[in-house]
């Protein structure tokens, strides 16, 4: 069995941990090397996992024998280090939304093109079974004309969900995260319109700073995604106190509407006429069951990713979200 050699460039998205902790008990994946330019974070790495450490990512780059990167550094540094990643000829594994703008995320997609490597987004929920169900049932047509997708993403914000000081350095940066809430929380929503949905024809987006008024970004917004018979819904939140009402898909269709709790253990409900208060159905893991997991197995076994994690989704929201900033600052509805 081939053991992928992966390297890490960049330290300061927190997702980075739980990641690696996957990718270390994963048997197809070995890390090898980090780089980032925060001591801290490299000797954090070192004694967890017994890599190399690297300050730059040329550095590592140059110097290590790798088959493929993680990038979870910021939304605009991702940009050039998946590029340097694919011109080496290295897959590369990104954390969503994935680029800080449109013309970032379009520049990585073409680099991974010309050097037909893997270009992998991971977005959290990816690996619920419930979400996984949900969208294959939405596709295939189960609850007929999808005519809606609305999904809200919310917490009480970076810094009381406990988030680092090196991860909220930049998700508070307009330059360096591409926005506040908008950017980092209404992407899922987007990601799901345009996976079940495909290219909105217009965009309207509000946001603003309604509780945290002290930061530069927004910490709430709305995007709404119109299309020829369909409206779609993003929300996206640092306000939210409790766990009531958040991370909950909901996709309506003109014979039955599913409802995606969150996490690995949600459900899924599926209501028609015959069961208006909606019934539990089944869920099979498709993909996973993480991140690692399902990226060290297209490399190995040379398989398609999985739809939802593909460049092509998240390319789509990446559109959805540059319309919405512009929607949002102009007060008015932007045309696709």
């Amino acid at each position: 069995m081939a053991i992928q050699r992966i390297g890490v460039l960049g330290l300061t998205h927190d997702h980075i941990w739980s990641n690696l902790d996957e990718l270390q008990k994963a048997e197809r994946g070995q890390l090898v090397a980090v780089a980032d330019a925060h001591h801290e974070l490299r000797s954090r790495a070192a004694a967890a996992y017994q890599c190399a450490t690297h300050e730059s990512a040329d550095a590592m780059l140059d110097r290590e024998s790798l088959d493929a990167v993680y990038v979870y550094g910021d939304n605009a540094a991702g940009v050039e280090h998946t590029i340097a990643a694919a011109e080496r000829g290295l897959h590369a594994m990104v954390e969503k939304p994935l680029a800080a703008s449109l013309e970032g995320g379009q520049r990585m997609v073409a680099a991974a093109t010309a050097g037909q490597t893997q270009l992998m987004i991971n977005w959290p929920f990816a690996w619920w079974p419930q979400l996984q169900q949900a969208l294959t049932m939405a596709l295939a047509g189960d609850i007929g004309h999808v005519w809606q997708v609305k999904y809200r993403a919310a917490h009480a914000g970076p810094k009381e969900l406990g988030c680092s000081d090196f991860f909220c350095d930049w998700l508070f940066d307009t330059e360096r995260n591409g926005g506040g809430a908008l950017m980092d929380y209404c992407c899922y929503g987007a990601v799901l319109s345009q996976y079940v949905l495909g290219n909105p024809t217009s965009i309207t987006a509000v946001a603003g700073r309604l509780t945290k008024t002290a930061l530069s970004v927004e910490d709430n917004a709305v995007v709404i995604m119109s299309y020829p018979r369909a409206i779609s819904v993003s929300e996206g939140s640092w306000s939210h106190v409790g766990n009531i009402g958040n991370y909950t898909t909901l996709i309506f269709g003109s014979e039955g509407t599913l409802m995606v709790e969150p996490r690995e253990d949600g459900r899924l409900l599926k209501a028609t006429e015959q069961d208006p208060e909606g019934i539990e159905v089944p869920c099979e893991r498709r993909y996973g069951p993480n991140a690692s997991e399902h990226f060290l197995d297209c490399l190995v076994n040379g398989l398609q990713l999985y739809g939802l994690v593909r460049a092509e989704p998240a390319l789509g929201a990446q559109a959805i979200l540059s319309a919405a900033i512009e929607s949002a600052q102009s007060g008015q509805t932007v045309s696709l």
